[in-house]
């Protein structure tokens, strides 16, 4: 036991001395855990940035309905989103276009196309030059009813759809195409590559949940069978392979033992 929090300790710190070696990043409140802020072209237009919260989407989503059907690249502004474009009802304008509901509340409508003082009203939802205290507010009210964990936002995202608190939508007519069903690979260990560390116990059916496949291959996992792929925990926490999606906005590596589980 002490051999292993010993070895976490010197994974956990090792970590640091990447991010401390370049810009130092300040841990992101709950709320603010995912947040995206997406500035391609919004000075240009005289607006402040959009700020993405992926808590107000995941909630609802699936993230292979927005970064597969939709099209949405997995890093901020990789995707060059226009206000024309989410008129013409691609991007945030696939759900954002003024008629989808869900649970049977209308969404809004994205951009506008004049700026009349009402119309700025609408813009501010997403163009915001300051928090917005109700939003925060909106968050823990949320929170509260779903099952905590330690790191992250502090939710627990997989219990929470096992139990059935969370039930993701994961088509979108007119945008989806029907998929056929595939058999789920059963659960496999990874090789812990420190001496005492419990090795890592991936789930393709708990990723298949909210990615399905497209998500991770190729883009991320280009081989697709297991240890095709050779990767660090170095790499991880440079933000490549598992680090796309941990530490950004599915729970963070920091949190070991969501991974590292399979008992010595």
């Amino acid at each position: 036991m002490k051999r292993l929090f010993l070895v976490s300790l010197i994974l956990l710190c090792g970590a640091g001395a990447l991010w401390g070696a370049g810009t130092k990043k300040k841990k992101p409140l709950p709320q603010d855990f995912g947040s995206v802020t997406i500035s391609n072209y919004s000075q240009q237009a005289g607006m402040a940035p959009v700020v993405f919260d992926h808590w107000v989407h995941r909630k609802n989503y699936t993230c292979r309905l927005c970064h597969v059907d939709i099209g949405f690249g997995m890093t901020a502004n990789s995707t060059q989103i226009r206000a024309a474009d989410n008129g013409k009802r691609f991007f945030c304008g696939a759900c954002h276009n003024g008629s989808s509901t869900i649970n049977k509340v209308k969404i809004f409508d994205s951009c506008a196309t004049s700026y009349t003082r009402e119309e700025y009203k609408r813009c501010v939802k997403c163009h915001a030059l300051e928090k917005d205290p109700a939003k925060e507010e909106a968050f823990y009210r949320f929170q509260e009813k779903m099952p905590r964990e330690t790191f992250g936002n502090g939710i627990n995202w997989e219990k929470a759809e096992e139990t059935g608190q969370l039930k993701l939508i994961d088509s979108l007519e007119g945008v989806s195409f029907k998929k056929s069903s595939m058999k789920v690979q059963k659960d496999f260990a990874l090789k812990g590559k420190v001496e005492g560390m419990p090795d890592i116990i991936f789930s393709h059916a708990k990723h298949t949940v909210w990615n399905g496949c497209e998500v991770c291959h190729p883009d991320i996992f280009v081989g697709i069978k297991k240890g095709a792929t050779k990767y660090s925990m170095i790499d991880l926490f440079d933000g490549k392979y598992c680090g796309v999606c941990h530490d950004k906005v599915a729970f963070p590596q920091s949190d070991c033992k969501r991974c590292h589980s399979k008992a010595v």
